[in-house]
């Protein structure tokens, strides 16, 4: 692992949800990704955040990816970072990340299911965060 895996800030976590987001259906498509891009340059828990770090971070998602059992290494490298009180926040994220192309693959599914496991989301809050998600990417 790099030396950006070992020292993960909340920031970086978070990116890293939205990146394992965008890939879990194995393609990254552009409304996803201008998503990520809106959410890191708009939302106040990435003020100050460096975005040359994106990159690093995204490859770190993308070579757990390669590995056996990279989504557990994934996750256990989120909870290490990311504070318990941002994990409604990374959830919320990768819901706007998984609708902003208007379809929910498989993957996608799956990996949100994992992601309320291992965040320990409320099964009560994670419906009202995904239906938020769904409202706010719903086209006319």
């Amino acid at each position: 692992m790099t030396d950006v895996s070992a020292s993960m800030t909340p920031q970086d976590a978070l990116v890293a949800v939205m990146i394992a987001t965008s890939a879990s259906d194995e393609a990254l498509r552009t409304s996803e990704l201008v998503t990520i891009e809106r959410i890191v340059n708009h939302f106040p828990v990435f003020k100050g955040y460096d975005q040359d770090r994106l990159k690093q971070v995204s490859q770190i998602v993308f070579d757990l990816f390669e590995e056996e059992d990279g989504i557990e290494a994934l996750f256990g490298l989120i909870r290490d970072a990311l504070p318990q009180k941002l994990n409604e926040t990374a959830y919320a994220m990768a819901c706007d990340v998984a609708a902003a192309d208007g379809r929910l693959g498989e993957g996608e599914l799956r990996l949100l299911e994992e992601m309320r496991y291992e965040l320990d989301i409320d099964r009560l809050a994670a419906a009202a965060i995904e239906h938020g998600a769904r409202v706010r990417h719903r086209t006319a």
